[in-house]
């Protein structure tokens, strides 16, 4: 073994021994916290060669959690992707801005599969948050998952997204 291939394996050593130390314990989540995206009138694209594609435009909206509230940026997207067995991938990139000025960029996928009998399923996602450095660090720091849904009718066209970090 060369220098660097012992390098390599002592590191490799030194993270699954702290891997190991780690609480083994199955995880659970903490609400962090809940936004209503307000969306605009789907864009049909068709038939791609991966499914039948379309987009849908984010117009605004507003979140807020117990340490963090703002507004959800107009200009993004949500390319939706439906595919041969009848599942459509999602995967919305979108920013928020807090009530103090922090722009964070919020790409957010998830599968919505139909459920059994015609029941709606239940949709989960995996957001990644991009913050700036500072206050909402927290949010590039740790894994989360959030829920999908209809906003109510009130809102518009709109969706309801909690998210929940991961413990």
């Amino acid at each position: 073994m060369d220098i660097g291939q012992v390098a390599i394996a002592m590191g490799a050593a030194a993270l699954c021994s702290g891997a190991a130390a780690q609480d083994s314990a199955a995880p659970g989540v903490e609400f962090a916290f809940a936004e209503t995206v307000t969306l605009g009138k789907v864009v049909e694209v068709g038939k791609t060669i991966r499914g039948e594609r379309r987009i849908i435009p984010i117009t605004g909206g507003h979140f807020e959690g117990p340490q963090i509230k703002g507004e959800v940026m107009p200009g993004g997207w949500d390319w939706q992707l439906t595919r041969a067995d009848g599942c459509t991938d999602v995967k919305a990139d979108y920013f928020l801005k807090t009530d103090d000025g922090a722009v964070i960029n919020v790409v957010n996928t998830g599968e919505i599969c139909p459920g059994e009998k015609g029941a709606p399923a239940p949709v989960r996602t995996h957001p990644v948050f991009e913050p700036p450095l500072g206050k909402y660090e927290w949010l590039g720091r740790q894994a989360f998952v959030g829920t999908l849904g209809m906003a109510p009718a009130s809102a518009g066209p709109a969706v309801l997204i909690r998210f929940y970090r991961v413990k």
